[in-house]
């Protein structure tokens, strides 16, 4: 066998699973990256056979539905804290957590024209609402309260906050009008790059802690094969292609 042929029989091999091996992982994600991993999750059937069975919900809210018995095999979250707290916990195994993505905030409205590149708008346009997530269980929204402090906005506009369970509620505050501004995940504004609809600050990233999302297999996928297919998967070129274009950062 020549090399060039080795290396594709090994690639198929890691990559191409016989029917009868092909498995299901169930998979929770954080919000924010709902869109980027639908895509992920479609090429990773086509790829590999597997199927990845998604739910979305905020970090917060999946953590207690792991601690509390649900059948997730691997976490995908908006954060480094929870799965690291999970791995400590014993419900994550050791070794196998590492940042798939690092998120960016931005203001949006959907308004064209009403934000500019400088977020003059929580301060010269008048609005009643300010969407963000909530800031105990979504890490969008404590990025979003830190910005507000770095801002010295946060007690100017606390009276103006409306917060959403999850950053995909705070999106769909801002995209029905209920909130005229909303901090929202800038992967949630993008098509083909660019930002869809209404207009945006991107907030810089030195006005918050960095949103590292890390990825954990939980010890109910430990010994499923789709599980740590589904993480190699995920640091992955081809991965890491989608990952940026939605508006993250890679590892």
């Amino acid at each position: 066998m020549n090399s060039t042929r080795g290396i594709l029989v090994a690639w198929m091999a890691a990559w191409l699973p016989m029917g009868s091996h092909a498995a299901e992982v169930q998979v929770a994600v954080a919000s924010n990256f709902t869109a980027p991993m639908q895509v992920i999750a479609n090429r990773f059937e086509q790829d590999t056979g597997h199927k990845a069975l998604l739910a979305f919900g905020s970090t917060g809210k999946l953590y207690a539905q792991i601690r509390n018995g649900a059948p997730f095999e691997v976490l995908l979250a908006a954060d480094e804290v929870v799965p690291a707290k999970l791995e400590d916990e014993g419900l994550g195994v050791v070794g196998s957590r590492f940042t798939y993505a690092t998120g960016s905030l931005a203001l949006w409205s959907g308004k064209e024209g009403y934000v500019d590149d400088q977020a003059k708008a929580l301060t010269q346009r008048p609005f009643r609402h300010l969407a963000i997530a909530n800031p105990k269980t979504a890490p969008y929204g404590a990025a979003a309260m830190a910005t507000l402090t770095q801002l010295g906005l946060a007690d100017s506009v606390r009276e103006k906050l409306v917060q959403g369970e999850n950053i995909a509620q705070t999106y769909q505050f801002v995209a029905s009008g209920n909130a005229e501004l909303g901090f929202v995940a800038l992967s949630q504004l993008l098509e083909d790059g660019e930002i869809g609809q209404g207009s945006a600050w991107v907030v810089p990233a030195a006005y918050h802690p960095p949103i590292r999302q890390d990825a954990l297999l939980l010890t109910k996928g430990r010994d499923n094969p789709a599980a740590q297919a589904l993480l190699d998967y995920l640091q992955s070129a081809k991965v890491t292609e989608v990952i940026q274009a939605y508006g993250y950062y890679s590892e």
